[in-house]
C-alpha cells in the first residue's frame, strides 16, 4: 500500500472514530432524565419585594415525575422528570404552600429555567373584628468573638440587576455561567467615612430568581473604608442587600446590632458566618420584646427561615395574620 493510501486509510479511520464518538454522546444524552429547575418567589410588582418563598412543595403528575420537591429558602427547586419524558412534552406543575394560593400551571418540559410567583394568603382583607397588631423598631442582636475594633453600628444598601429571563446569550457577554443565556451585572457599594472602616462584609440575593445569580467578586471581605461588589443575574429582575459592620480603631465590645431591610410584608438581614447569640428585638404595639433566634426560629408574629450562603447566615421572615409593620 502506497503512503498516500495509509494516509487516507488513516484521516477516514480518525473520521470514523470522531463520528461514533459523537454518535454515542448524542444518543448517552437523550436517556437522560431530565430536571426542572426554577425558583419560587412572592407575587408583587415591585422586584425588591419579590422575596424567595420556601418550603413549597412542587409537583407534577406520578406518570411524569417520579416524586414531589421542596423549595430551599433561596427558592430554588429541581423537579427529575421520569426518563422518558422529553422536551416539548405538556406538563403541569403543582405548587403549594400553606401560607400562599395554590397555583397549577401548564406548561411544556423546556431547557430553561422557571420563575413562579405565588400570591400570599396574608393579601386578603382581615375581618374588621381582627385588629391588627403593629411591629416596629425591629432589630438583631449577636456577638462575635475576638472582635479587636469597636463596632458602632452597622450599614445596609440594596441593589438591583434588572435582567430578562430565558434570552439566549449568542455568545454575547455577560452570559450566564454554562454561556447559554443573557445576563447583566452591577456594582453595589458603601462608605465608611473618614477614620471608620468596614468589617464582616456580606451579600447575598434577597428577592428575585436568586438561584440564578452569582457574587462575582469578593474583594469586599477584605473591609476598608470603602467596599464594592459585582453580581451577576442570568434570569429575572434580582435584588441584592450589601451590609457590613462599621468599626472604629479603638477597643471594642463585642456585641453588634443588624437592622433588617423592610419591604412589604417581608423583611431581611444577614449575618456572619460566626455570629453567636442571635436574637431578634421588636416593639409589639408599644411592648418590646425578645426573641432568641437559635436553630430553630420561632416568632409569634412572622414565619421565618435562615440558610448558609456566600460566607454569611440569610435570613427571610414573612408576617402572620394580624400583625403589620409601622
Amino acid at each position: 500500500m502506497s503512503p498516500f493510501a495509509t494516509i487516507r486509510l488513516w484521516r477516514a479511520t480518525i473520521l470514523g472514530i470522531v463520528l461514533i464518538t459523537i454518535l454515542v454522546t448524542l444518543i448517552w444524552h437523550r436517556q437522560q432524565p431530565l430536571s426542572l429547575r426554577g425558583a419560587v418567589l412572592v407575587q408583587d410588582s415591585d422586584p425588591r419585594k419579590q422575596a424567595p418563598i420556601a418550603n413549597v412543595e412542587v409537583s407534577a403528575d406520578s406518570d411524569l415525575s417520579p416524586h414531589p420537591v421542596t423549595s430551599d429558602s433561596s427558592g430554588l427547586f429541581v423537579l427529575p422528570l421520569w426518563k422518558r419524558i422529553r422536551r416539548g412534552h405538556p406538563i403541569v406543575l403543582h405548587l403549594r404552600h400553606p401560607q400562599y394560593r395554590p397555583l397549577d400551571l401548564n406548561d411544556f418540559v423546556q431547557d430553561g429555567l422557571y420563575v413562579v410567583h405565588l400570591v400570599p394568603l396574608t393579601n386578603q382583607a382581615t375581618p374588621q373584628n381582627q385588629p391588627l397588631e403593629r411591629i416596629t423598631n425591629v432589630r438583631v442582636r449577636f456577638t462575635v468573638e475576638a472582635m479587636t475594633e469597636l463596632n458602632v453600628g452597622s450599614e445596609a444598601k440594596t441593589f438591583e440587576i434588572q435582567n430578562k429571563g430565558n434570552v439566549p446569550c449568542k455568545g454575547h457577554p455577560p452570559c450566564s455561567p454554562d454561556g447559554r443565556w443573557k445576563a447583566a451585572q452591577a456594582l453595589g457599594s458603601l462608605d465608611a467615612g473618614p477614620g471608620r472602616a468596614f468589617r464582616d462584609a456580606r451579600v447575598s440575593c434577597i428577592a428575585g430568581p436568586c438561584p440564578f445569580t452569582r457574587i462575582e467578586s469578593d474583594d469586599f471581605l477584605k473591609g476598608g473604608q470603602t467596599i464594592t461588589v459585582s453580581a451577576r443575574d442570568w434570569s429575572d429582575t434580582a435584588t441584592f442587600l450589601l451590609e457590613a459592620e462599621v468599626s472604629r480603631l479603638m477597643v471594642s465590645a463585642t456585641e453588634h446590632w443588624s437592622y433588617p431591610v423592610i419591604f412589604g410584608n417581608g423583611l431581611s438581614f444577614t449575618l456572619p458566618a460566626d455570629a453567636e447569640s442571635v436574637s431578634m428585638e421588636a416593639d409589639l404595639d408599644g411592648q418590646t420584646i425578645i426573641f432568641p433566634l437559635g436553630p430553630s426560629i420561632s416568632l409569634s408574629w412572622a414565619n421565618c427561615d435562615s440558610e448558609t450562603r456566600d460566607k454569611a447566615h440569610v435570613y427571610h421572615c414573612a408576617l402572620k395574620p394580624g400583625y403589620r409593620f409601622n
